[in-house]
């Protein structure tokens, strides 16, 4: 049970290492992270007094590099203990932290590493650092880049066998005392966190100790994160939003945090994990949701009826339960369903969660139903990481899974031109690092940071997103189509794996899409099509079935929305190719560079 002394007050912390010193204090031998040992082959544990000699240990041999306070070491490393070993180390000593993704192109990174003078840089593998001396002219200003994987040494350039160090080695060569706890003001600089940018550059978001704290705080006093829970996580630590939700507030109250090993390996982890907390971008509560559906396509037309029965009675009592629905008699039959349907599909996610958060990204009103109406409360939420991020949650007793739900505890928010969003409160930035022009144009003299999102407010406060002002498809007819929506509503057609709508200062609209290939192969066989799509007249009928299938999913929009064509790309977009960010948001500019020729042809003789 929640108590006031498991969740460390705001006021004690002051700060983020302030808030590990605190938590170590107060439950020193209490499990703090879970991992996999790749050499035994087994999970194993850390405690809180465990961790705190560890981060002796990393902050002993910071101490070694001649770094001040201020100073910028960045960290490109998948989720582990020592990703908080040397965050919390770094944090103590003063030092300003900037998190790289791991899967991110390397040039991006070098950017980031170059643009905020980054003095110290710790790695996974060595084959991190090989890629980066690609562009070694522009990591030239490294002093030290330390490798926690063993490498032999001829893997390493002869010119940098002096700054690239294993991590062992440089741990052991340091004698650990005490752990300093060096910054005392909370509104000092603690990290910089470069937004992944779907045009240009990113830029660097500077967020301060209070800036985050506060916004865990927040989020505590509406999401209840208890002293036993378990989370499992997976989103990258460099996701703003698993750095908050998925460490801090954990830290805050207790509870404890397990590292996935993988998204392939995610199934097995979850069950022999069995967290009881989930946080996540909906692409991995969508794949769950489209394992489901290939399942009962599979099976019998009794067990659909079934499951769907299952879901429907399961959301009319979620319904009841939030104050929007009445009782109905098929809600004595929920715990024949429960057991029967619900608790075989919640076993396969480790059978002990209690509440799921989705963010990030917009998730469909079809996938939350689906958990929800299994019994699993799924609660979105909304955040940038101007913001630290969390703005917005939905709560247990007050869900509406449309909307991202009440602003959180401190923040405040309003509609403003155009109705964007604006936001204000403790959690918003310092500003952009290096960049002063890109602040003001976002937040304005009182305080107000301008989302860049479009919104609407009910009566009850509750918040939804509607589009990004800057994705806002404006038609040659003058017709303006926010993109998020409709391309969330073909995406529920498992056969879209991605889509992209476009008609900027076109007549019309038409989309790009990647098609599932497994639902691709079953509709050529089921229509007789072959992989010829040079062929124009069988290249014409799949275009006219995608159609159909498009327009069956978007039927609910405004006639003046209607997509009229629609081009298949074979190449996923991904990470590696440029199209997406490492947040798997669309690069729509890279995107529409790349199939120029697609999309002239949509409009060609139009």
């Amino acid at each position: 049970m929640q108590t006031e002394q498991s969740i460390i007050p705001l006021e004690a912390a002051k700060t983020l290492d302030g808030l590990f010193r605190e938590r170590v204090q107060r439950s020193p031998q209490k499990a703090a992270y879970r991992y996999f040992d790749p050499i035994s082959e087994e999970w194993a544990s850390y405690t809180w007094e465990q961790m705190n000699q560890w981060v002796a240990r990393w902050q002993a041999a910071l101490l070694k590099e001649s770094l001040a306070a201020g100073d910028r070491v960045a960290v490109m490393m998948k989720n582990c203990p020592e990703w908080v070993m040397f965050e919390q180390a770094a944090l103590g000593l003063g030092l300003v932290v900037i998190p790289l993704y791991t899967d991110d192109r390397v040039e991006n990174a070098a950017y980031v590493i170059n643009d905020a003078d980054v003095k110290l840089l710790l790695l996974d593998n060595s084959h991190q650092w090989q890629q980066f001396l690609t562009l070694h002219d522009e990591v030239v200003r490294l002093q030290r880049i330390i490798i926690v994987r063993p490498f032999e040494p001829d893997s390493i350039d002869a010119c940098d066998n002096v700054r690239v160090v294993a991590a062992m080695d440089w741990l052991s060569s340091a004698h650990a005392g005490e752990v300093r706890h060096i910054p005392s003001d909370p509104h000092a600089l603690a990290t910089i966190i470069y937004t992944s940018g779907t045009s240009g550059r990113p830029k660097g978001v500077m967020l301060s100790h209070h800036n985050i704290l506060s916004n865990a705080a927040g989020c505590l006093q509406v999401i209840p994160v208890l002293p036993d829970d378990m989370l499992l996580s997976f989103l990258p630590l460099s996701h703003t939003f698993e750095r908050t939700s998925g460490y801090y507030v954990p830290m805050m109250a207790g509870a404890t945090i397990a590292y996935a090993r993988s998204i392939p390996q995610l199934q097995e982890d979850l069950l022999t994990i069995r967290p009881t907390l989930l946080i996540s971008v909906p692409r991995i509560y969508e794949r769950v949701y489209a394992g489901i559906r290939t399942k009962l396509a599979e099976g019998s037309g009794f067990a659909r009826w079934l499951f769907n029965f299952a879901v429907e009675t399961g959301y009319s009592q979620f319904e009841l339960q939030q104050g929007r629905g009445y009782r109905r008699l098929s809600h004595i039959l929920w715990p024949i369903l429960e057991r029967l349907v619900a608790d075989k599909v919640m076993g396969k996610l480790g059978g002990r969660l209690r509440m799921v958060m989705s963010g990030g990204a917009a998730l469909s009103p079809e996938v939350s139903r689906i958990f929800i109406g299994l019994g699993l409360p799924v609660l979105q939420g909304y955040g940038m990481t101007e913001s630290s991020p969390v703005v917005c949650a939905n709560r247990i007793s007050d869900n509406v899974p449309a909307s991202v739900g009440l602003p959180i505890p401190g923040v405040m928010v309003k509609l403003g031109e155009n109705d964007a969003l604006l936001v204000r409160g403790p959690n918003v930035m310092l500003g952009y690092w290096g960049n002063p022009e890109a602040t003001k144009a976002v937040i304005s003299q009182d305080g107000w940071l301008n989302t860049g999102d479009i919104a609407s407010i009910d009566e009850q406060g509750h918040v939804t997103i509607t589009g990004r002002l800057k994705e806002i498809i404006v038609l040659s007819t003058g017709e303006k189509v926010p993109p998020a929506d409709m391309e969330t509503a073909i995406l529920r057609d498992p056969l879209f794996e991605q889509v992209m709508l476009i008609g900027e200062a076109r007549p019309y609209l038409s989309v790009l899409a990647v098609l599932n290939s497994t639902r691709q192969q079953d509709l050529f066989a089921h229509y007789g099509l072959t992989d010829d799509l040079g062929n124009e007249q069988q290249k014409h009928q799949l275009e006219k079935i995608l159609l159909e299938k498009i327009a069956a999913q978007t039927s609910g929009f405004p006639g003046y929305a209607k997509i009229r064509r629609v081009a298949v790309i074979h190449e996923p977009w991904n990470v590696e190719n440029g199209l997406l960010t490492p947040t798997l948001k669309l690069k729509r500019a890279k995107v529409m560079e790349k199939y120029k020729t697609e999309v002239d042809s949509l409009y060609t003789g139009h």
